[in-house]
């Protein structure tokens, strides 16, 4: 049984959908405190909680933290370095024989939630599964500082966390005595989506299927339709946007644009509240970026259930005329941003935030930046510019802005990182990967969608978009508010993962 202190102290991440823009440490801080909020309304009406009431906690019952230890290079046996990476497991509702369920972790800190929450707990519970989670490694708990320096971030790759995935189902199927009868499904969420996805490209001996939801399959250097997708989500009648709300939006950053131009800086940081003078031009970038973050994370994680960050509530502000010109309530929506994020000023010093990122000392557990961008200089690229007419932002942010931070921290060409894109997607086949059994899930609001696949690809490498949600929604617990698209959607995941069960157990027959 685990205790309300654990339930309540325990991480803020429900599942793994922590795509980091490539919009520095404010987009993460954004995305950190929708979450938290997120999480703690969630607390408030899961019944389960209640204790106080003598509710039974039985979908928490069999329920273990631990750790397995695992090289730091699979591809280097001579390189004997290890470090330890944390899992969960929930046996609450396998029954004998029955399949395995493994939530992939990514770019991220993972709790036990899971193995707790989310859709694929309530597959689990319908198929009788034993629920694993594997946190990724060098982030949250499998991160230890000396990880961090430059000559171990070598080993902080997709292939690494693969061959961790290799190695964790060996260890799994040791301890618990697994067979082949054991048929083993795969979740993951946004990154993580993507390596559900590779894990049975390149494994389908270990894994029969996967769920890769909000999957950024396809590497881009210039990640365009990023902002394409913001503008779209913010003008979508939908989820309460408009035509209006996108023309004030595209015309306050035309304003702050304007400043920038103009060097009226003084007013910028008075303001928006800048916590030190913006110096020269990188900086007045930096703050771009910055308040492009707000809408960047309201619309990736719209509908998170969280009042001031969904689409509906930042363009009723930014329509509201008695608030005064477009630029006037630009400046109130970082205000009420700044509030809710319980932030005195914000932090638009670029010689800062580099001077942070290129020390590996600083250090702690739900420190993400450094290692991302790290991986998007080396893997993936995702760099968002504003450069596509299509979107509302300044076009100041443009790609040799975006790579300057590759440069600057890891001393990463821009040669190098195009290599480093073009290579992911001839490994693992872009939005083509020509895998089997693999399910794609996106919502249409969802900025990393036009990087997923959309359509069937064959007979089993199928295809879900759903209309009006965002970032990994169909990943969440079901609840009597769910729109109907999403139902829909979920019925039709429910109904290909017991296909697939099926499946197996004619295969198993037949062997």
């Amino acid at each position: 049984m685990v205790s309300s202190g654990r339930l309540f102290g325990g991480a803020f991440l429900l599942v793994a959908m922590l795509s980091l823009a490539q919009a520095g440490q404010y987009f993460h801080l954004l995305r950190q405190r929708i979450l938290e909020q997120r999480e703690e309304r969630l607390l408030e009406e899961d019944h389960f909680l209640h204790l106080d009431q003598g509710v039974s906690l039985t979908k928490w019952d069999h329920f273990m933290e631990n750790f397995i230890r695992q090289h730091l290079d699979h591809y280097n046996k001579k390189n004997q370095a290890t470090f330890n990476q944390r899992y969960w497991v929930n046996a609450g509702f396998w029954r004998h024989g029955g399949p395995v369920f493994l939530f992939i972790g990514g770019e991220g800190r993972l709790s036990e939630y899971a193995v707790l929450k989310g859709h694929h707990v309530t597959l689990a519970e319908k198929y009788g599964a034993l629920l694993l989670a594997l946190e990724h490694r060098f982030y949250g708990g499998s991160l230890k500082p000396e990880m961090l320096e430059d000559d171990n971030l070598q080993y902080l790759s997709s292939q690494q966390a693969l061959s961790d995935l290799v190695s964790f189902h060996q260890f799994i199927s040791k301890k618990y005595k697994l067979t082949p009868n054991n048929t083993w499904i795969c979740f993951g969420g946004s990154y993580p989506g993507s390596l559900a996805a590779w894990f049975r490209l390149k494994f389908p001996h270990l894994v029969f299927g996967a769920v890769a939801s909000s999957a950024p399959v396809r590497a881009q250097l210039d990640f365009k339709g990023y902002h394409k997708v913001v503008a779209a989500s913010l003008s979508n009648p939908v989820i309460s946007g408009s035509k209006q709300c996108l023309d004030a939006v595209t015309e306050a950053f035309s304003a702050v644009e304007e400043l920038v131009r103009s060097g009226q800086l003084d007013k910028l940081d008075q303001d928006f509240r800048s916590c030190l003078p913006l110096e020269g031009l990188k900086d007045s970038l930096w703050l771009i970026k910055n308040l492009v973050s707000m809408f960047m994370a309201i619309v990736q994680y719209n509908g998170e259930r969280v009042e001031w960050a969904n689409v509906g509530r930042i363009c009723e502000i930014m329509t509201n005329h008695s608030a005064g010109s477009t630029y006037q309530r630009l400046v109130a929506t970082n205000n009420i941003v700044l509030s809710a994020m319980r932030l005195k000023c914000l932090d638009n010093s670029y010689a800062a935030f580099i001077e942070k990122m290129t020390n590996p000392k600083f250090f702690s557990m739900n420190m993400v930046v450094r290692q991302w961008i790290f991986q998007t200089c080396t893997e993936f690229g995702y760099f968002q510019t504003c450069e596509d007419p299509a979107c509302p932002f300044s076009r100041l942010v443009n790609l040799r802005f975006e790579m300057d931070v590759c440069k600057q921290v890891f001393n990463i060409s821009d040669r190098s990182a195009q290599e480093a894109v073009s290579f992911t997607n001839e490994y693992y086949g872009a939005n083509h990967p020509k895998a089997s059994r693999v399910l794609f899930v996106n919502g249409d609001i969802d900025p990393w969608h036009v990087l997923s696949v959309l359509k069937d690809l064959s007979p089993s490498e199928l295809a879900i978009v759903i209309t009006g949600t965002s970032h990994c929604a169909n990943m969440e617990s079901p609840l009597p508010t769910d729109p109907l698209p999403l139902v829909e959607a979920r019925k039709k995941i429910t109904a290909q993962v017991g296909e697939w069960l099926v499946l197996a157990r004619k295969t198993q027959q037949n062997n």
